[in-house]
């Protein structure tokens, strides 16, 4: 480009300003210092539906897996199915769980371990039997170690039947341990009494 060349700059026209935004003064002086009050919204609920909102979407899992329902849950974390969507986490320490899915054939010398995990557990807590041999002992029901059942050892509140169940019904099971989060009166689960 020479010097003699005319730069053509382009026709710019002031652009039209929108309307300044008002705020309506603060109704009183206690809601003036929360940022992102407006007078006249109020949200109601009762305590009860707060705290289960808030407990029905973190849920803090703990694995005891033993047998071919293991290698299905391992699968429930992964990017297909994704536990993690839901609000469910797996956690290592029964002390920071508040869901136990028991996966697979529980013999009698591993029940003392169960029962010291669910003990270990924090109120509210809940248990997933995953799987036929967690519900009733499955293919293995009539050997001398095998326990018929996790719920003769502690209390279940879900059961999932399948040999093994895919991924996809464990991910129902959590929708329904949602389900019966939401409706249950809180209180009442920590003292043991729902």
């Amino acid at each position: 480009m020479s010097d003699t060349d005319d730069i053509r700059v382009p026709d710019v026209s002031p652009v039209p300003t929108a309307a300044p935004i008002v705020l309506s003064p603060v109704a009183s002086p206690a809601t003036a210092c929360v940022p992102g009050t407006m007078s006249g919204e109020v949200v109601t609920t009762t305590i009860d539906n707060f705290v289960n909102w808030v407990r029905e979407g973190s849920i803090w899992y703990l694995l005891f897996a033993t047998a071919c329902c293991g290698i299905e849950l391992m699968q429930t974390g992964g990017p297909r199915t994704d536990l993690d969507r839901f609000g469910a986490v797996p956690r290592t320490s029964p002390r920071q769980s508040d869901l136990l899915i028991v996966a697979g054939t529980i013999t009698y010398k591993m029940a003392d371990r169960v029962r010291l995990i669910y003990a270990q557990m924090a109120e509210p807590r809940y248990v997933i039997a995953m799987g036929s041999c967690a519900n009733c002992g499955g293919l293995f029901q009539r050997g001398y170690s095998v326990v018929p059942g996790v719920d003769s050892i502690v209390p279940v509140d879900i059961y999932l039947p399948g040999c093994p169940p895919r991924p996809e019904a464990l991910n129902e099971a959590i929708l329904r341990l949602q389900d019966l989060m939401h409706g249950e009166h809180w209180a009442n689960k920590i003292k043991g009494n729902a």
